[in-house]
């Protein structure tokens, strides 16, 4: 989660669970008495949503990518936990920009990456990049092909970001392997685009050689063997064999 809290308003990015959120909510409320003006949902997974209903009270607008509300429905369907959702009120389909408190935050849509309905969220005058799960770090990325997410464009979309903004500005992370920095700067998210490269070029080779899927997970990345999870190398796979 990132916040922002100034004299005049207070802006809130995802909200995680509801037990989280709620804990969120009572450390927010010993910083100050306003509501949330904001919260936008950096897209609809329930780590990331699956708190708006517990906020919403507090909260007088949600926002989000134009795709975040029917996936985060369709999800919620599929886990029965319909009642339990709070939903994006207003939505974007590129980008969305607000002067709030101090600061001017925006958002922007760089395509398909993590899933179909990534944000990236800016604060302009901080110089400061909330990635949510586009960027992952020291920690194999989870890549929600039933969602609309793809490899090829979310490698591209992380070299767009930093062209998109300088050397001095500071990137919060989505996710981190355990013990590691929850932000950095631009060479982060360039590690992460060559981790992918690094994926797409092993995978090719291995369709190209004639290998199974299986064969291809099975021997996996042995160069990223320090990053926490597993790689989606049957994502990868899928990717690159789909027809059309």
């Amino acid at each position: 989660m990132g916040w922002l809290v100034t004299p005049d308003a207070v802006l809130v990015i995802d909200s995680q669970f509801a037990d989280t959120a709620q804990m969120f909510l009572d450390g927010l409320k010993t910083r100050t008495p306003r509501k949330i003006d904001l919260l936008i949902n950096s897209h609809h997974h329930p780590d990331h949503t699956g708190g708006n209903k517990v906020l919403q009270p507090m909260v007088t607008k949600i926002v989000a990518h134009e795709n975040v509300p029917g996936l985060q429905r369709k999800q919620a369907a599929a886990n029965k936990t319909e009642d339990a959702q709070a939903y994006a009120d207003t939505t974007f389909k590129d980008g969305w920009k607000v002067d709030i408190g101090n600061e001017v935050v925006s958002t922007k849509y760089y395509g398909p990456g993590h899933t179909s309905g990534d944000a990236v969220i800016v604060f302009q005058r901080a110089n400061i990049v909330h990635m949510g799960d586009l960027m992952s770090h020291q920690r194999h990325p989870r890549v929600d092909r039933p969602a609309g997410a793809s490899i090829r464009n979310w490698l591209v979309s992380l070299e767009k970001v930093v062209k998109d903004h300088n050397n001095d500005t500071i990137y919060i992370f989505g996710h981190s392997k355990v013990g590691a920095p929850v932000t950095g700067p631009k060479g982060d998210l360039l590690a992460l685009r060559d981790y992918f490269s690094a994926m797409l070029d092993y995978v090719q080779k291995g369709i190209a050689a004639g290998k199974s899927a299986d064969e291809i997970v099975k021997t996996g990345l042995p160069q990223f063997a320090a990053n926490e999870g597993t790689p989606a190398l049957q994502v990868c796979y899928d990717e690159l064999t789909a027809k059309g």
